[in-house]
């Protein structure tokens, strides 16, 4: 492990929950449209996270600088990246206001299937994501000022 792993895991992380705190924030500030560039209500979007691992080369550094009795096998994690944004599958629900401009023939509405509950504990819970790789990197740089003064 390089001196350096941990706050690069850590910053992916962070950088991960930032960006599904965003995509949240958008689907509760869109949770009453219902008129998109589509044309159709918003639709809610999803982050779907994906484990990073070290190319080739950086294995074969790594391997080259790690002692060679370790028999500890290594997967090369070095952090957490965005594999994509999708798009939820959620049927829109249809509500009766038939002054409403976004009215279909029949008077009905189609509003996104976003329930604002369930998106704000989503949005605690990737809050508290953020918060935990903070910490870390946090307890990362102390050990490292430690160890660094240790070796004066």
């Amino acid at each position: 492990m390089g001196f350096f792993d941990g706050y690069n895991i850590a910053s992916s992380g962070m950088s991960a929950q930032r960006t599904r705190i965003n995509v949240v924030s958008a689907n509760i500030a869109n949770a009453k449209t219902t008129h998109s560039t589509d044309g159709g209500p918003y639709k809610k979007q999803n982050v779907v996270f994906q484990e990073m691992l070290l190319s080739e080369n950086e294995k074969l550094k790594a391997n080259d600088s790690q002692d060679k009795q370790s028999a500890l096998p290594s997967k090369n994690l070095s952090g957490v990246g965005i594999k994509q944004i999708v798009e939820a599958k959620d049927k829109p629900v249809m509500k009766f206001e038939p002054d409403h401009p976004d009215a279909n023939a029949d008077g009905y509405v189609a509003y996104p299937n976003i329930n604002p509950v369930i998106e704000m504990v989503d949005l605690i819970e990737a809050m508290r994501s953020y918060e935990a790789n903070v910490s870390a990197f946090t307890t990362t740089k102390t050990i490292d000022t430690k160890t660094l003064e240790l070796l004066r």
